[in-house]
């Protein structure tokens, strides 16, 4: 398997890791089974992407040689970020909502206003 690849993605656990920039070594399961179970990728274990074209790579579930990401003919490493800045995002935004100035009773302290001048504006989009 590559090395030091930017996405690296495991099929058995459904798992999509980004490996570096924002929210490197970040890893989300998606449990979308219609995507995961699309015939393209029957016999792929594992990919490593973003090293370069050349050293790309995919395992596959059988025998076969591993090859380079191109030649897999799987389409697009952004069928994977799409999906992994998705799960990211919802996660910036429970974030979000879940960082609340409160006090001892647990009731908010901050109006929305101060809350957004604290931590910025509620994440409404993401991309890797």
């Amino acid at each position: 398997m590559a090395t030091n690849a930017n996405w690296t993605i495991i099929f058995e656990d459904k798992i999509i890791t980004k490996q570096s920039g924002d929210a490197a070594n970040t890893s989300y399961i998606i449990s979308d089974d219609s995507f995961w179970s699309d015939p393209k990728f029957s016999n792929v274990w594992a990919i490593q992407h973003g090293t370069s074209i050349t050293s790309d790579e995919v395992e596959h579930r059988d025998s076969t040689p591993h090859s380079s990401f191109a030649d897999a003919n799987i389409g697009d490493i952004s069928q994977f970020s799409s999906r992994w800045d998705s799960a990211h995002l919802t996660q910036l935004q429970s974030n979000w909502d879940n960082n609340n100035e409160v006090d001892e009773d647990n009731n908010s302290t901050e109006t929305e206003a101060e809350k957004i001048a604290r931590l910025g504006a509620r994440p409404t989009s993401y991309t890797s």
